[in-house]
């Protein structure tokens, strides 16, 4: 079991494990801390998590600001692979493609399914992640192009 998911396994049923659990992972990139994203749920290639709609990710129309979905959606997507990678495997974002589909007026819910993925022989991964309201509309869709090479022998 790889290191994220054994560090869930030992929070999940702690006083507040899940809320640490997800403080934790969103301290990986500083930026991250910004959406207070919340973990959803974590397996092997796929991840789901959340992020409440307030004032300190509004944008001028007191809607979710755009750039805090595409935080949102790159946690996702990052997370879901570093949770599914194999140990002697590394990964990069190296683009993304984002549509802003609906104003996003509610808390929201992002997901990102990998479990097509021939993690021993694919060099680039495509994480589709689309994001969704209250309502299950979806109101951001991206598409985050990860390489993925072999690690370098020591």
């Amino acid at each position: 079991m790889n290191r994220i998911l054994s560090l869930q396994q030992k929070l999940i049923n702690k006083p507040f494990g899940k809320a640490i659990f997800s403080r934790m992972l969103a301290a990986y990139a500083p930026y991250f801390k910004t959406i207070k994203p919340r973990v959803v749920e974590l397996k092997h290639n796929y991840h789901k998590c959340s992020m409440k709609k307030r004032p300190a990710v509004h944008n001028h129309l007191k809607t979710v600001h755009a750039i805090a979905c595409c935080n949102l959606c790159e946690f996702t997507a990052g997370i879901c692979m570093e949770a599914s990678i194999p140990k002697h495997r590394r990964w990069i974002p190296v683009g993304m493609e984002v549509a802003y589909v609906a104003k996003a007026k509610t808390d929201l819910v992002a997901e990102c399914d990998l479990s097509n993925v021939d993690w021993e022989t694919t060099d680039m991964v495509t994480c589709h992640v689309p994001v969704k309201d209250t309502q299950g509309q979806v109101v951001v869709e991206a598409f985050i192009k990860m390489k993925v090479s072999d690690k370098k022998k020591k």
